[in-house]
Order: C-alpha cells, then structure tokens, then sequence
C-alpha cells in the first residue's frame, strides 16, 4: 500500500455508536476534499461504516485513522481500523460472503473488501486487528517502477 505523512492522519477513537457516526462523516468529508465522486463516497463510507461497527461489535473498540494519499496526480485515501480485541481466528473464513459471528448478514469484510482498491488484515488472536483499506478518488495509479 502506498505511504502516506503521518503527521496528516486523523485519529478517531471508536468506542460507541455515535462515534460510529463521526467515523461515517470524517470520512465523507476526506474524501469530498480529495475529490471523490458521490459514488466513490459512498462506497467509501459504506466500507468505512460496516470496517469501524466491526472494531466497535468484534473488537471492543479501537480507533480509526484516515489518511490522505498522493501518487503523482492521483489522490486517495487509507484508512485503518485498529483494535486490540481477540483477533479473528479464521480470516479466510471470515472474509466467505455469508459467515457471520454477529447475527448479520455476513458481508462486512467481503462487502467492505468489494468496495475499494486495496483491502488488508493484520490480525492475530488474542492481540487484536487491524484493517486497512485504500481507495482513489481518480483510480488506481499506475505502480512506480521498482515499487511493490
């Protein structure tokens, strides 16, 4: 995933469901600056929402951070969501379209992942879990030579 300034992230603590809301608002609002579409925005923020309900439902709560990114003209957005609940156990099974531990409908990682351009877990059990995700506003730019 493409590097970003730190000093630029925004860090958001999610710990209830209206901090729910906030994340859902902090991420519109980004992603209006950068030059989203109305589209985009709302699969970003669909991702966004259904990312930081599972820090808060399966993680106990963490945080969120929204950072922008550049690539030459190209401009995006990452945003991680970070817990230290009891990690996900089986992440190819919970990223299988109907599997749910929660009573839903079992698409938040799936529908999450479906909705942006670069999707990742970093998770063990027992220390937590974060997600990462990263969406462009002008599509996916093209890799730098002798990057990954």
């Amino acid at each position: 995933m493409p590097a970003s300034d730190p000093a630029t992230a925004t860090v958001l603590p999610i710990g209830s469901d209206a901090d729910l809301a906030w994340v859902r608002q902090q991420v519109r609002q980004s992603a209006a600056e950068l030059g989203f579409g109305l589209v985009q925005q709302t699969k970003l923020v669909t991702a966004a929402s259904e990312l930081a309900r599972n820090t808060l439902v399966h993680g106990g709560g963490g945080h969120a951070e929204i950072s922008p990114l550049a690539r030459g003209t190209a401009r995006g957005l990452r945003l991680s969501f970070i817990d230290t609940g009891p990690g996900i156990r089986d992440v190819q099974l919970a990223m299988t379209d109907g599997y749910t531990t929660g009573g839903g409908l079992g698409l938040g990682l799936s529908g999450a992942k479906r909705l942006v351009n670069e999707f990742g877990i970093d998770t063990e059990p027992g220390r937590g879990t974060t997600v990462t995700v990263v969406a462009w506003a002008t599509g996916v730019p093209a890799a730098r030579p002798g990057s990954r």
